[in-house]
């Protein structure tokens, strides 16, 4: 079956319903990103730029002689640190890429996601996205090792000494977060399943922080949903009482 066009050609049925979906699904996304990106160009994504330049910065610098143990000092997490150093270290670890995955991926994941993300959801909550469900995952790995392997969350005590850093756990956490706010409930799904996919073909600490990650990434998002207008409505409520409470005096005092 095949549709003619505008131009007079002839196109597939097929690519008219695959164009409906796509727009349908991501069609408000790509009109928040390509008005704020033709308006502003780079400066509509600072926080993006920063992440990526960080990651890149870090991948130089472990790659350096002694590199290596200042990044490891600043932005190395493992579950075998004491809870405060893991706490103050969590922050730089996300921008500390993987030394065994190529570094270009990470830097396209964090610009690509974090653009996104800061677009559509300000950098405020961007920023609270990423950091809570990295915090999440790094917090899970340490309850994982104190179940021990016989518990099916658990872990060996070996995982303890395992490098536990990267952007991955805050890139799946935006991705899914920005899905939901932009309705786009495909894409939502298809991460979820990819992720889910990833936990169970090769059960490590990275699959199952992902899933701890998109599960934190649910909640946030559904308390925005529901609550996130709530304050600033009271905030106005108060406001807008307060100065009709002031006008009421006003006339008072002119009125003889």
């Amino acid at each position: 079956m095949k549709v003619i066009t505008h131009a007079g050609g002839v196109r597939p049925e097929w690519w008219a319903v695959f164009r409906r979906a796509a727009v349908a699904e991501w069609g408000e996304l790509f009109a928040a990103v390509r008005e704020r990106l033709v308006r502003r160009k780079f400066a509509a994504v600072p926080l993006a730029t920063a992440a990526t330049a960080l990651v890149l910065l870090f991948s130089v610098l472990q790659h350096l002689p002694g590199g290596d143990r200042l990044v490891s000092d600043v932005g190395v997490v493992k579950a075998a640190l004491p809870l405060d150093v893991s706490l103050l270290r969590t922050p730089l670890s996300l921008y500390v890429p993987a030394l065994d995955l190529p570094v270009w991926g990470a830097l396209v994941q964090v610009f690509l996601v974090f653009g996104v993300a800061e677009i559509v959801l300000g950098r405020r909550l961007t920023l609270v996205v990423a950091y809570a469900c990295t915090l999440a995952g790094t917090l899970f790995a340490r309850v994982g090792v104190a179940l021990g392997p016989q518990h099916a969350l658990g872990f060996p005590r070996w995982v303890a000494h395992v490098r536990d850093t990267g952007p991955s756990a805050a890139v799946v956490a935006l991705a899914v977060v920005v899905a939901l706010r932009c309705r786009a409930w495909w894409t939502g799904g298809a991460v979820v399943l990819a992720m889910a996919l990833e936990a169970l073909v090769l059960p490590n600490l990275a699959g199952l922080e992902h899933l701890v990650a998109i599960s934190a990434a649910v909640l946030i998002a559904v308390w925005v949903e529901v609550f996130g207008d709530y304050w600033p409505r009271v905030l106005t409520g108060v406001g807008a009482a307060a100065s009709v409470a002031a006008q009421r005096r006003t006339r008072a005092v002119i009125t003889p």
